[in-house]
């Protein structure tokens, strides 16, 4: 028997369909864009245009502080009474205070050396400080490595501590928390904390000590971070030009306004009596430090700035810490600060505000939201418009105020706005996990560090063949974000006139660049 046609076999309502699918979801599209997608793309524009407003007020704000702080010159120095050390014949060192130095561990073995090197080397009477290795490493090799980098020094005669638990319960707060409860601390009047990666300088202590000796209601003195491989590679200089307006604008306004900012975890000092009086360490979120930075600050605490002279997979996970945590403390803590009776008015609405629900919320969503969304979605839909003010003037207001606190990059400028779109894209998912309480909320992954060994490491290993996974390269959010602001792209050069083209073709490719893994230092598995 002949073999019937395949349209025989159909029904012909679907060979329609079939021959004609395009046709179908173009009518399907039209009948729902009208009373669906323009009403809500209208109004995720006026929410975005409002949290863009919001932010650039917030930076305008913190760019006349600023000036104002430069033009008068209020330096800390000249703020807060500072005045330097001086030796007394008579009390000999004992008219120093007594110093501990804690340096939290979890498998460094790049940089463990250095890093206990540059504690050990601090100038300070040495009968007046002791330094505190705070060792969670789970490797027995690098253990040993650390005990025995302990035991040389102390053989030197510095007064160093190998402390180990049998748990990582509350990872770094956790172990700063049990490193409190030894029975030497209760001898010490102030506590400075150094991350594995940090390398104070030699006179870090009599240049911050000082702020709280002479000034009974500070509690902290935080000092600037410096970054010694900003200029590995191109990651890492978009990081460089994010945190130093951190350190430069952020925490600077904090400081000469409300004596309030987020303690950074490290490079800082603190009063022991506040940690005390904060209730010391907690876990409750992966962001401990800037927890007992609001909690010290509720009870009255003034804060002091001191200017004080990378894979992608790793950066990620610290972005996604960095951007979680600060959500999910602003959940817990809104109410604790509104309820306080021993802040003023105006701190409360600045740490509310500013601090929390503008700088930790709003900058994280309307970035990624609004730039790599929305503003693609209007192109397919060309009924909704965005004012030139909310998708140029106000961008460009934020991203030159932005790029003043690193003026060696201002030549990537352009690469630096793409790259901070593709992380918000983390950022984002970080911060409604953080606020909803969901899954990763307390996720906390160690950010990996290379140090100065990674380049021996490299050159020996490019000798040999690596095998390279594709998954750990391959990124599919930012693969998908991209085909996403591509096809956006095609569609505005093919059909529209917003000429917003030139726009999402950039910021693809910075999303398939991403995507493909073709950014920061690559450590492939062996």
């Amino acid at each position: 028997m002949d073999r019937l046609p395949s349209t025989a076999r159909l029904p012909e309502s679907f060979q329609g369909t079939r021959d004609d699918i395009g046709g179908q979801m173009g009518v399907v599209w039209q009948q729902i864009k009208a009373p669906v997608i323009v009403p809500l793309l209208r109004l995720a524009v006026f929410l975005c245009l409002v949290m863009s407003v919001m932010l650039v007020v917030e930076k305008v704000y913190m760019a006349v502080v600023i000036v104002l702080v430069k033009l008068f010159s209020r330096r800390p120095e000249k703020r807060y009474k500072w005045e330097p050390m001086r030796d007394d014949l008579e009390l000999g060192s004992s008219a120093y205070p007594m110093v501990l130095v804690q340096i939290p561990m979890y498998n460094e073995k790049e940089v463990y050396q250095l890093s206990i090197g540059a504690a050990c080397g601090l100038s300070w009477p040495s009968d007046r400080i002791i330094i505190q290795v705070l060792d969670d490493s789970t490797d027995p090799v690098i253990k040993d490595l650390v005990e025995l980098e302990c035991q040389r020094w102390a053989s030197k005669g510095v007064d160093i501590k190998y402390e180990i638990r049998d748990n990582r319960n509350g990872y770094k707060a956790g172990a700063l928390k049990e490193g409190m409860k030894r029975s030497y601390v209760k001898h010490c009047d102030y506590v400075v904390i150094f991350d594995a990666d940090f390398q104070p300088e030699p006179d870090f202590l009599w240049r911050a000590i000082p702020f709280l000796i002479h000034n009974p209601d500070v509690g902290l003195v935080q000092a600037r971070w410096k970054f010694v491989n900003s200029d590995e590679c191109l990651m890492t200089r978009m990081q460089e030009m994010s945190l130093d307006y951190h350190f430069t604008v952020e925490q600077e306004v904090g400081s000469s306004t409300y004596a309030f900012f987020g303690f950074n975890g490290t490079a800082g000092v603190w009063r022991i009596a506040a940690l005390n009086e904060a209730g010391g360490w907690k876990d409750r979120t992966t962001v401990e430090d800037m927890d007992l930075a609001v909690r010290a600050s509720l009870k009255g605490w003034k804060f002091v700035k001191n200017e004080l002279p990378s894979t992608f997979k790793a950066y990620r996970y610290q972005q996604h810490r960095w951007s979680c945590g600060p959500a999910n403390l602003f959940r817990k803590m809104v109410m604790e600060i509104k309820n306080n009776k021993k802040v003023g008015l105006w701190k409360k609405v600045h740490v509310i505000y500013s601090f929390f629900f503008v700088r930790k919320v709003v900058a994280h969503i309307v970035t990624f939201v609004f730039y790599c969304i929305v503003i693609p979605a209007t192109v397919l839909v060309p009924e909704v418009e965005i004012p030139k003010w909310g998708a140029v003037y106000i961008p460009s207001i934020i991203t030159l105020l932005n790029a003043v606190g690193t003026p060696r990059s201002l030549h990537l400028l352009v690469f630096w706005i793409l790259f901070e779109n593709v992380m918000s894209l983390h950022r984002t998912k970080a911060t409604f996990i953080g606020l909803l309480e969901a899954g990763r909320v307390n996720e906390w992954v160690v950010t990996e560090k290379l140090g100065d060994t990674k380049k021996p490491k490299m050159a020996a290993k490019a000798a040999r063949k690596l095998r390279i996974r594709i998954g750990d390269r391959l990124h599919l959010l930012e693969l998908w974000t991209g085909a996403y602001l591509f096809v956006c792209g095609c569609y505005d050069v093919a059909f529209g006139n917003s000429h917003f083209f030139i726009y999402l073709f950039l910021q693809a490719m910075a999303f398939f660049i991403v995507g493909f893994g073709y950014v920061g230092t690559f450590v492939p598995s062996t």
